[in-house]
């Protein structure tokens, strides 16, 4: 079933989960869409399953040490999907049970702020900071006149900007949202 969920999660990052049948998973994942929809049910279901398969896959791959590359694709995909299935009008934050990246934030956010609230914003802005760079890179570039900043500089700086939200060292941050067991 994972293979399936990955499939319907690369059809979701293309198109967007309302202009995703199952049929198209069925499809692309060469498995009968009866019996998808027997095993997923709604969109609502498909949705969260995909949700939580990537939030999950993020996780394990950060957990078994694969390379930043790998971590890095994976991310990337998805971020994709939340923005996609958000603009698709789903219900992410209700359909996603779980945010194991989210909470590594989190913890390093509350044990570095002086309250819940101030610490729980901190983890909140740099998800908001990291999704729009995201998916908005060439936009903010062109708006902002920093075309000209080679990538690894520009990560660099949000890494700075990233460590100064969660008071962190910005070389640690890798560490802090995807700490390997």
């Amino acid at each position: 079933m994972a293979a399936v969920l990955t499939h319907a999660a690369e059809l979701f990052a293309e198109r967007g989960p309302a202009a995703t049948s199952i049929r198209d998973i069925g499809t692309r994942s060469g498995v009968n869409h009866g019996l998808l929809f027997r095993y997923l049910g709604t969109k609502d279901q498909l949705v969260k399953a995909v949700l939580n398969h990537l939030a999950d896959d993020v996780a394990a791959a950060a957990r078994a040490g694969a390379p930043v590359t790998v971590i890095a694709a994976k991310t990337e995909l998805q971020l994709r999907v939340v923005a996609r299935a958000t603009l698709d009008g789903f219900a992410v934050g209700r359909l996603q049970d779980r945010f194991p990246i989210a909470a590594n934030l989190i913890s390093q956010a509350l044990s570095s702020h002086e309250d819940e609230r101030t610490g729980r914003m901190s983890a909140a802005n740099v998800i908001a900071l990291q999704l729009a760079w995201q998916l908005f890179e060439p936009l903010l570039r062109a708006a902002t006149g920093t075309e000209d900043i080679p990538s690894d500089e520009l990560q660099e700086r949000l890494n700075t900007e990233i460590g100064r939200m969660l008071r962190a060292d910005p070389r640690e941050l890798y560490q802090i949202a995807f700490p390997v067991n």
